[in-house]
Protein backbone atom coordinates (compact mmCIF):
# COMPACT_ATOMS: atom_id res chain seq x y z
CA UNK A 1 0.00 0.00 0.00
CA UNK A 2 1.23 3.46 -0.91
CA UNK A 3 0.15 6.21 1.48
CA UNK A 4 0.69 9.95 1.37
CA UNK A 5 0.35 11.71 4.73
CA UNK A 6 0.00 15.49 4.60
CA UNK A 7 0.24 17.90 7.50
CA UNK A 8 -1.34 21.29 6.92
CA UNK A 9 -0.14 22.72 10.22
CA UNK A 10 2.16 25.75 10.18
CA UNK A 11 3.73 24.35 13.36
CA UNK A 12 5.81 21.20 13.17
CA UNK A 13 5.93 18.44 15.78
CA UNK A 14 2.77 19.62 17.48
CA UNK A 15 -0.64 17.96 17.90
CA UNK A 16 -1.55 17.55 14.22
CA UNK A 17 1.75 16.00 13.16
CA UNK A 18 1.88 13.88 16.34
CA UNK A 19 -1.48 12.33 15.52
CA UNK A 20 -0.50 11.82 11.88
CA UNK A 21 2.59 9.94 13.06
CA UNK A 22 0.42 7.76 15.30
CA UNK A 23 -1.94 7.02 12.41
CA UNK A 24 1.09 5.99 10.36
CA UNK A 25 2.03 3.54 13.14
CA UNK A 26 -1.47 2.13 12.86
CA UNK A 27 -1.04 1.67 9.12
CA UNK A 28 2.27 -0.14 9.64
CA UNK A 29 0.71 -2.49 12.20
CA UNK A 30 -1.55 -3.77 9.42
CA UNK A 31 0.83 -3.40 6.49
CA UNK A 32 4.50 -3.34 7.59
CA UNK A 33 5.60 -3.05 3.95
CA UNK A 34 3.49 0.02 3.25
CA UNK A 35 5.28 2.81 1.40
CA UNK A 36 4.52 5.96 3.38
CA UNK A 37 5.50 9.48 2.42
CA UNK A 38 4.90 12.27 4.93
CA UNK A 39 4.74 15.83 3.68
CA UNK A 40 4.65 18.89 5.96
CA UNK A 41 3.33 21.63 3.70
CA UNK A 42 5.11 24.30 5.73
CA UNK A 43 8.38 22.94 4.30
CA UNK A 44 7.24 23.46 0.70
CA UNK A 45 7.06 26.53 -1.48
CA UNK A 46 3.55 26.17 -2.91
CA UNK A 47 2.17 29.38 -4.31
CA UNK A 48 -1.50 30.25 -4.62
CA UNK A 49 -3.52 29.44 -7.71
CA UNK A 50 -3.58 32.20 -10.36
CA UNK A 51 -6.91 31.01 -11.81
CA UNK A 52 -5.44 30.87 -15.32
CA UNK A 53 -7.48 27.66 -15.88
CA UNK A 54 -4.91 26.16 -18.23
CA UNK A 55 -4.94 22.99 -16.12
CA UNK A 56 -8.72 22.76 -16.34
CA UNK A 57 -8.76 23.27 -20.10
CA UNK A 58 -5.96 20.82 -20.90
CA UNK A 59 -7.22 17.56 -22.36
CA UNK A 60 -4.93 14.58 -21.86
CA UNK A 61 -5.00 10.84 -21.32
CA UNK A 62 -2.42 11.25 -18.55
CA UNK A 63 -3.57 10.98 -14.91
CA UNK A 64 -2.77 14.63 -14.26
CA UNK A 65 -1.55 17.83 -15.86
CA UNK A 66 1.09 20.10 -14.38
CA UNK A 67 0.23 23.58 -13.22
CA UNK A 68 1.86 26.45 -15.12
CA UNK A 69 3.44 27.60 -11.85
CA UNK A 70 6.89 26.14 -11.25
CA UNK A 71 7.28 25.58 -7.54
CA UNK A 72 7.46 22.70 -5.08
CA UNK A 73 4.20 21.20 -6.35
CA UNK A 74 6.42 19.73 -9.06
CA UNK A 75 7.90 17.49 -6.34
CA UNK A 76 4.46 16.20 -5.35
CA UNK A 77 2.51 15.35 -8.51
CA UNK A 78 3.82 11.80 -8.91
CA UNK A 79 3.60 11.14 -5.17
CA UNK A 80 -0.03 12.27 -5.11
CA UNK A 81 -0.95 10.22 -8.16
CA UNK A 82 0.83 7.06 -7.02
CA UNK A 83 -0.86 7.00 -3.62
CA UNK A 84 -3.50 4.42 -2.76
CA UNK A 85 -4.60 6.38 0.29
CA UNK A 86 -4.13 9.74 1.95
CA UNK A 87 -3.97 10.99 5.51
CA UNK A 88 -4.60 14.72 5.77
CA UNK A 89 -4.13 16.52 9.06
CA UNK A 90 -5.47 20.03 9.60
CA UNK A 91 -5.60 22.24 12.70
CA UNK A 92 -8.77 24.30 12.53
CA UNK A 93 -8.21 27.98 11.75
CA UNK A 94 -11.42 29.93 12.41
CA UNK A 95 -13.30 26.69 11.79
CA UNK A 96 -11.78 26.11 8.37
CA UNK A 97 -8.71 24.63 6.71
CA UNK A 98 -5.36 26.33 7.18
CA UNK A 99 -4.00 28.53 4.43
CA UNK A 100 -1.50 25.78 3.64
CA UNK A 101 -4.22 23.19 3.04
CA UNK A 102 -6.41 25.67 1.16
CA UNK A 103 -3.65 26.48 -1.34
CA UNK A 104 -2.76 22.80 -1.72
CA UNK A 105 -6.37 21.84 -2.45
CA UNK A 106 -6.76 24.68 -4.94
CA UNK A 107 -3.64 23.60 -6.77
CA UNK A 108 -4.63 19.93 -7.14
CA UNK A 109 -8.26 20.25 -8.25
CA UNK A 110 -7.92 20.85 -11.99
CA UNK A 111 -4.52 19.20 -12.25
CA UNK A 112 -6.04 15.90 -11.17
CA UNK A 113 -9.59 16.45 -12.41
CA UNK A 114 -11.21 17.41 -15.68
CA UNK A 115 -14.46 19.37 -16.15
CA UNK A 116 -16.53 16.40 -17.29
CA UNK A 117 -18.59 15.71 -14.20
CA UNK A 118 -22.20 16.70 -13.59
CA UNK A 119 -24.45 16.96 -10.57
CA UNK A 120 -28.16 17.79 -10.67
CA UNK A 121 -27.86 18.98 -14.27
CA UNK A 122 -24.85 21.20 -13.59
CA UNK A 123 -22.08 20.27 -16.01
CA UNK A 124 -18.38 21.00 -15.99
CA UNK A 125 -17.68 20.07 -12.39
CA UNK A 126 -14.50 18.17 -11.45
CA UNK A 127 -14.24 14.51 -12.37
CA UNK A 128 -11.03 12.59 -11.55
CA UNK A 129 -8.73 12.18 -14.54
CA UNK A 130 -7.52 8.92 -13.01
CA UNK A 131 -10.38 6.47 -12.19
CA UNK A 132 -8.25 4.69 -9.59
CA UNK A 133 -10.17 4.21 -6.32
CA UNK A 134 -8.39 5.57 -3.26
CA UNK A 135 -9.00 6.01 0.46
CA UNK A 136 -8.86 9.09 2.65
CA UNK A 137 -8.33 9.56 6.37
CA UNK A 138 -8.71 12.99 7.96
CA UNK A 139 -7.34 14.28 11.25
CA UNK A 140 -8.79 17.56 12.47
CA UNK A 141 -7.32 19.18 15.56
CA UNK A 142 -8.69 22.04 17.63
CA UNK A 143 -7.31 23.79 20.68
CA UNK A 144 -10.56 24.74 22.41
CA UNK A 145 -13.70 23.08 21.02
CA UNK A 146 -14.45 19.55 22.31
CA UNK A 147 -15.81 16.84 19.99
CA UNK A 148 -19.38 17.26 21.28
CA UNK A 149 -19.51 20.71 19.66
CA UNK A 150 -17.48 20.07 16.52
CA UNK A 151 -20.50 20.67 14.27
CA UNK A 152 -20.22 24.36 15.11
CA UNK A 153 -16.61 24.79 14.00
CA UNK A 154 -15.49 21.97 11.72
CA UNK A 155 -16.11 23.02 8.13
CA UNK A 156 -12.60 21.92 7.21
CA UNK A 157 -13.33 18.19 7.17
CA UNK A 158 -16.18 18.58 4.70
CA UNK A 159 -14.04 20.67 2.35
CA UNK A 160 -11.11 18.25 2.42
CA UNK A 161 -13.36 15.25 1.79
CA UNK A 162 -15.21 16.96 -1.08
CA UNK A 163 -12.08 18.06 -2.91
CA UNK A 164 -10.23 14.77 -2.46
CA UNK A 165 -13.27 12.86 -3.71
CA UNK A 166 -13.87 15.05 -6.74
CA UNK A 167 -10.29 15.23 -7.99
CA UNK A 168 -8.61 12.05 -6.71
CA UNK A 169 -11.52 9.64 -6.30
CA UNK A 170 -10.57 9.29 -2.63
CA UNK A 171 -13.37 7.96 -0.47
CA UNK A 172 -13.32 9.03 3.17
CA UNK A 173 -12.99 5.81 5.18
CA UNK A 174 -11.58 7.06 8.48
CA UNK A 175 -11.63 10.31 10.42
CA UNK A 176 -10.61 11.79 13.75
CA UNK A 177 -11.61 15.03 15.40
CA UNK A 178 -9.25 15.81 18.26
CA UNK A 179 -10.78 18.71 20.14
CA UNK A 180 -10.01 20.83 23.20
CA UNK A 181 -6.38 19.74 23.03
CA UNK A 182 -5.17 22.62 25.17
CA UNK A 183 -7.34 21.29 28.01
CA UNK A 184 -7.31 17.55 27.36
CA UNK A 185 -3.89 17.06 25.78
CA UNK A 186 -3.01 15.14 22.63
CA UNK A 187 -2.40 11.84 24.47
CA UNK A 188 -6.16 11.39 24.83
CA UNK A 189 -6.41 10.91 21.06
CA UNK A 190 -3.37 8.76 20.34
CA UNK A 191 -5.21 5.43 20.42
CA UNK A 192 -7.93 6.79 18.16
CA UNK A 193 -5.33 8.01 15.68
CA UNK A 194 -3.64 4.60 15.73
CA UNK A 195 -6.99 2.86 15.15
CA UNK A 196 -7.76 5.30 12.34
CA UNK A 197 -4.55 4.28 10.61
CA UNK A 198 -5.45 0.63 11.01
CA UNK A 199 -8.87 1.23 9.49
CA UNK A 200 -7.38 3.11 6.56
CA UNK A 201 -5.00 0.25 5.83
CA UNK A 202 -7.47 -2.56 6.53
Amino acid sequence: MNILAISGSPRKSRATETLIDEAIKGVRSIDPEALITKVCLIDYDIRHCLNCLKCRDTETEEPYVRCTIRDDMDRLYDIIDNADAYIIGNPLHSGYVTGLISVFLERIVWCFAEPKGSVMGIRGIPKPRNPKLRRLGTIITNAKVPPAFKMFCNDAEKQIKAVMKSCLNAKATASLYAGAIELRGVERYMTRAYNMGQKLAG
